[in-house]
């Protein structure tokens, strides 16, 4: 994505420091009250240059932006970067520690790469809500499920961003020009073994967004409540356990429109994360996080339980 290009005048420049140091302060100030960023530090929040002209985005929304701008995934260390490349989170979105699944020699399993949306908006009443999918029925895998739009990188696609904001037109036209991507969170490894990167971005205005859900993909278009997914309400959970290591599985009930949803697996851990990154906060219930990474080699049909 291209970025415009913002000259500072010498005014503004001595409040680049504090830019950093407030964003997310100032982000969480604006979820609970009406308050105005000052003009001087607006002017410095650079919003992306694909956002639509006609629509200035609110002050929580700039806030947010700059906030989730320089938002880094958690580094890995003590490894080589060979064992970086590989090391993903698993539905939860957890570090992970190596252990093989085959016991035959064979080419080191490199997991497909693939991107999902995290399109975030400011619902009438100011809370941030994000746009779900529920899948059409007649799809072999996932079928009826919910999920996050978003799918397969394809040769073409320059980075995530590009995946993800490809597949989100294609299932439910969304128009990347709408889409502000700010940030992406690390990598989860989903049930299949795909190496999915949730990338976020920010629609400044729902309303510029008219759903036309592609039927062979999607059979409903909803959004929820980001902060519901750090909450310990309408939730269960399974246990499950994979490569020795057990970990939660979060299921979360959610009615819209009087039509209900579970919001469940890898969807629940992507946004678990998600929102808290965005609040600052770790969830209410205990997520028992996995501690396992891609394994070197797999049996041709392994998935996670």
């Amino acid at each position: 994505m291209q970025h415009q290009a913002i000259n500072y005048n010498s005014s503004s420049l001595h409040m680049l420091p504090l830019l950093r140091r407030t964003s997310t302060s100032l982000f969480s100030s604006l979820l609970s009250s009406s308050s105005s960023i000052p003009n001087s530090l607006s002017r410095l929040i650079v919003m992306d240059s694909c956002a639509p002209n006609n629509y200035a985005p609110s002050n929580k929304l700039m806030a947010l932006a700059q906030q989730l701008r320089l938002y880094k995934p958690p580094p890995a260390s003590g490894e080589d970067d060979d064992e970086i490349e590989g090391k993903v989170v698993s539905q939860l979105g957890f570090a992970e520690s190596a252990t093989s699944v085959a016991r035959q020699p064979a080419e080191r399993f490199r997991p497909k790469r693939a991107a999902v949306l995290i399109c975030l908006f400011e619902g009438n009443d100011g809370e941030l809500r994000v746009i779900l999918t529920k899948r059409s029925s007649s799809l072999s895998t996932h079928s009826g499920e919910v999920s996050l739009p978003g799918g397969k990188a394809e040769e073409t696609d320059a980075n995530d961003a590009e995946t993800a904001t490809r597949e989100a037109k294609e299932e439910i036209g969304l128009d990347p020009s709408l889409v502000n991507v700010v940030t992406c969170l690390e990598p989860f490894l989903s049930k299949h073994l795909l190496r999915v990167i949730p990338v976020i971005g920010i629609l400044s205005n729902k309303k510029d967004f008219n759903p036309s859900p592609n039927a062979d993909e999607v059979e409903d278009v909803f959004d929820a409540p980001l902060e519901m997914f750090l909450k310990d309400e309408r939730r269960k959970s399974e246990e499950r356990e994979w490569m020795g290591n057990k970990y939660l599985i979060h299921f979360f009930d959610y009615e819209m429109n009087d039509t209900k949803y579970l919001i469940w697996g890898l969807t629940a851990g992507i946004l678990i994360r998600a929102a808290s990154v965005v609040y600052q906060k770790s969830p209410a219930f205990l997520e028992q996080n996995p501690q396992f990474k891609v394994p070197n080699s797999v049996q041709k049909d392994t998935t996670m339980p």
